[in-house]
């Protein structure tokens, strides 16, 4: 064979390899805070690396004494923060355009993407563009929802005026699920692309049921065990969720509810659900295990842009009563892997809550349907998706991917 034939079928057969990125994330949050926007772009970061990307971590410091991580494809800049009110556990960043500015004539990213549109994140849009670097964004908090938790509803407007202004000057704006694309469009957000959520099914699965826990929590085996996970917040829609247990509890008189989280509204929970199980914060296999060993996951809020405890609850073998909204509505279909109601009728979802929480046989057959539905949702399939658009957008060609990622459709409404 001739040298050039055999050269041929080398690259024919052994393709060049991806090409390595150099790529700077900046957020407000990031784990070892507990919120969905962290851990969810903790694993996005993670699967960066692991595809062999440069990653520049930029992200508030969250106590004097913590140092930067370093690595050899890893770099984290650590911002000054500051406490965000009623979120004393997390920190915000401060204007920074200067530092950043410099940071990145040194040391130059391929592309920046910012994950929260805090101080940090605007001083970041605003020395990516300075020096002309593409930026990407990620929508994944309803801020301007929030308001309406916290008397302040009149800022709804300006907030998403705001956000509008934000996203609408980067090249691409990624969100988590179909119907929020639909609906920021609607509100005058362009260049919009779906790029879903993924769940750890090595760490979240129905074989984390601990009967050693269930007995901590003072349950019989087959007592029924009603969870929910998530801040104790009033953003959160608890109230329904103390209304409907109290319903399941004239059905059920063996129910007991378990809240995993922390937040501000935890005594006034306490005080209305007296006999609820308040585990407070877990994490990893500890908080696996908390999900696994519950029969029945209620999920009432309706300020989410995807909602990762939805996915962790499926995975963990729960089924999920939920308003048809972000994640829960995209990968629930009603009444054959959980239920949905629809969105605001509080009615409904009490109804709805006790019918399953009274047929144990039916919670167990759709929670197995559910584990099935999460299965699906494989992290590295995301993260190619996520590297995919950035590479779009390096490339300045617009939103892409307009297929649906495997195991994920969006449910009509209920």
């Amino acid at each position: 064979m001739e040298p050039s034939a055999l050269q041929q079928l080398v690259v024919d057969n052994y393709p060049a390899a991806r090409r390595s990125l150099r790529i700077a994330c900046v957020t407000e949050t990031y784990p070892p805070e507990v919120n969905g926007v962290a851990m969810s772009l903790a694993r996005m970061v993670d699967g960066l690396h692991r595809r062999n990307h440069d990653v520049q971590l930029v992200r508030p410091r969250q106590d004097k004494a913590q140092a930067p991580e370093e690595g050899t494809r890893f770099h984290e800049v650590l911002m000054r923060g500051l406490p965000i009110p009623r979120y004393p556990d997390l920190r915000m960043g401060v204007p920074s355009k200067r530092a950043l500015v410099q940071l990145w004539s040194t040391r130059r990213p391929d592309v920046v993407h910012i994950a929260t549109e805090g101080p940090l994140g605007w001083s970041a849009l605003q020395a990516a563009q300075h020096l002309k670097l593409p930026v990407s964004s990620d929508f994944r908090t309803n801020f301007h929802a929030y308001s309406r938790h916290y008397g302040i509803g009149w800022l709804h407007k300006p907030i998403m005026a705001y956000l509008r202004k934000f996203h609408n000057r980067t090249r691409c704006t990624m969100v988590p699920t179909e119907a929020l694309r639909r609906d920021l469009a609607a509100a005058g957000f362009q260049r919009l692309v779906v790029v879903t959520r993924g769940v750890d099914t090595q760490l979240f699965n129905p074989l984390r049921r601990s009967a050693q826990l269930r007995a901590q929590w003072g349950v019989q085996p087959r007592q029924m065990v009603v969870t929910c996970v998530g801040r104790l917040a009033a953003e959160k829609n608890l109230g329904v969720l103390a209304q409907a247990f109290e319903a399941i509890r004239q059905r059920v008189p063996g129910a007991r509810l378990l809240l995993v989280g922390q937040g501000p509204m935890q005594a006034e929970l306490q005080q209305r659900c007296p006999d609820a199980i308040f585990a407070g914060q877990r994490s990893g296999e500890d908080l696996a295990a908390h999900y696994a060993s519950a029969d029945l996951f209620l999920f009432p809020s309706m300020t989410e842009t995807f909602g990762n405890v939805t996915t962790e609850a499926m995975a963990s073998g729960l089924p999920v009563v939920a308003f048809h909204h972000a994640g829960a509505g995209q990968l629930i279909s009603s009444g054959e892997n959980g239920v949905l109601v629809p969105m605001g009728d509080n009615d409904a979802f009490v109804r709805e809550a006790v019918a399953l929480a009274s047929d144990a046989a039916r919670c167990q057959a759709l929670g197995g349907q559910a584990c099935a539905t999460a299965s699906a949702l494989d992290w590295r399939d995301i993260v190619a998706r996520f590297e995919s658009v950035l590479e779009s957008v390096m490339r300045d060609t617009g939103p892409l991917l307009r297929q649906p990622l495997a195991g994920v459709v969006e449910r009509p409404a209920a």
